[in-house]
């Protein structure tokens, strides 16, 4: 019941935005709490707040501060949250195809050697993920998931790269990872997808969005450059399933 879940904190965030945390760890509870609240609040829209902005474990609320006192948004926040039960709302579940290993997943090798596996069960460890899509950040479609399984937690890499590639699937602690465009990154780089989940031009422009579910999928380098071929002209290469 709402009544028994502990209330968010309400944190100043300048002068004009409020963070309401749910917890302090990565928590799939604390997530789907955020969520419920985003979603309330786009139904329920509070004039004077200009935007949400859904994390891992909190909702950033930006506001307009000549329209709303700190204080009074917060206590609307929290009553909000309160009244808000995260449900089992209908979720949509895409499979991406990723080519591993190779000039596609530079640290698929390493990875196998320091879980003391093969590259072949890490790849089978890792498509049989269910994944949800927690949130979106850092660069425009960087789809952080949660759902890794935890025979594949592994600390970040000492010395991270300053740039790697568009497309990149990745894991890095207690995580896994869509990564759009190409930026530096921490983390271990197990393959590639032809799949953008941003492009500028194209409807939808974001493909994933916080919820969804991911599933992924092999593919060999050919396919992935037929499909990456196929991607850069607007097709959407990810599969849309049916749950």
């Amino acid at each position: 019941m709402a009544e028994t879940l502990a209330p968010p904190r309400i944190l100043p965030s300048g002068d004009s935005a409020i963070t309401v945390e749910f917890s302090s760890n990565i928590d799939d509870a604390a997530n789907r709490r955020v969520l419920a609240l985003d979603r309330t609040l786009a139904s329920e829209a509070i004039p004077g707040v200009t935007e949400t902005v859904p994390t891992y474990r909190s909702l950033l609320v930006h506001y307009d501060p000549s329209l709303l006192d700190f204080g009074a948004l917060g206590e609307k926040l929290v009553a909000l949250a309160k009244l808000t039960v995260p449900a089992a709302t209908p979720t949509r579940h895409w499979r991406i195809p990723v080519a591993y290993g190779g000039e596609h997943g530079i640290d698929l090798e390493d990875v196998a050697k320091t879980l003391k596996s093969t590259p072949d069960d890490i790849v089978a460890r890792h498509v049989a993920g269910d994944y949800r899509v927690a949130m979106i950040g850092f660069t425009p479609g960087w789809s952080y998931l949660s759902g890794l399984d935890h025979s594949l937690h592994m600390p970040r890499r000492q010395n991270p790269r300053l740039l790697t590639p568009a497309g990149t699937i990745s894991i890095g602690g207690v995580q896994a990872g869509v990564q759009c465009l190409a930026g530096p990154s921490g983390w271990h780089l197990l393959g590639r997808t032809a799949v953008r989940t941003y492009q500028l031009h194209r409807d939808p422009t974001f493909l994933l969005e916080p919820g969804d579910r991911v599933t992924f999928s092999v593919v060999d380098a050919k396919t992935f450059a037929e499909q990456d071929r196929a991607a850069e002209n607007g097709q959407i290469v990810a599969e849309l399933m049916n749950s």
